[in-house]
């Protein structure tokens, strides 16, 4: 199990997962298999309530908890490498704060690899995507019932990643590792005076005093670096 496409449901807004689920993937030779009969999906208990804001998105309530392992033994296969999602940082923080190491772990963006590959499109969440990949179908409607649930959220990622696979013609996972660490290095500045701003417009003067901020956004840091040096 190298690689797999993650998803968590949380509390609240980046809080702790109530819900885990992942599943194995193959890429070779621009094939990608999903193997769904593996896919690892549980509900977690968390010591703390469930926002109603997050609970509207996916649905868990407290009832759903009860009798659920605690969240803390969560652990994640030790021969997992690469790890798939859209917007898959937030989803490596909260398994992180299950107190997984992973620091080890190459992340693979969906939602990085859909901006690129679909700039223009109305929006690029998950549902979305799946309505704009189908063209709107009845099928995209019937596969979005389950959305916002980790496991239904998962197979609807590994359909938005085939098309990605194909239109970037990426054979393997390591060259679709490297194409989502390029894609999430930001062409446009997304904040501030400048805000819209192509980061290779932007004054000397500013770069400079952004690569002294802390806690500055590492594919953000990369693109200013790539203007300086």
């Amino acid at each position: 199990m190298q690689s797999i496409i993650l998803d968590t449901e949380t509390h609240t807004l980046n809080g702790l997962p109530i819900e885990i689920a992942y599943a194995p993937i193959c890429l070779e030779h621009g094939q990608l298999s999903l193997f769904k009969e593996q896919i690892f999906d549980q509900l977690y208990q968390v010591d703390e309530p469930i926002s109603f804001a997050s609970m509207a998105v996916h649905h868990i309530l407290e009832s759903d908890l009860v009798n659920q392992p605690h969240y803390t033994t969560f652990q994640l296969p030790n021969s997992v490498e690469y790890i798939i999602g859209h917007n898959i940082d937030y989803d490596i923080q909260a398994i992180a704060r299950c107190g997984i190491d992973t620091s080890n772990l190459k992340p693979i963006c969906t939602l990085a690899l859909a901006r690129h590959v679909w700039p223009d499109a109305e929006a690029h969440n998950i549902s979305a995507l799946i309505y704009q990949i189908s063209q709107g179908s009845l099928r995209a409607r019937q596969l979005l019932k389950g959305a916002h649930r980790a496991d239904a959220d998962i197979i609807l990622t590994a359909n938005i990643l085939m098309h990605i696979i194909a239109a970037m013609g990426v054979q393997n996972i390591h060259a679709l590792y490297l194409a989502s660490e390029e894609a999430r290095i930001p062409k446009k500045l997304s904040f501030g005076k400048h805000k819209g701003t192509l980061i290779k417009d932007l004054p000397i003067d500013y770069v400079q005093w952004l690569l002294k901020q802390q806690e500055l956004d590492p594919y953000l840091k990369q693109a200013l670096e790539n203007l300086v040096f």
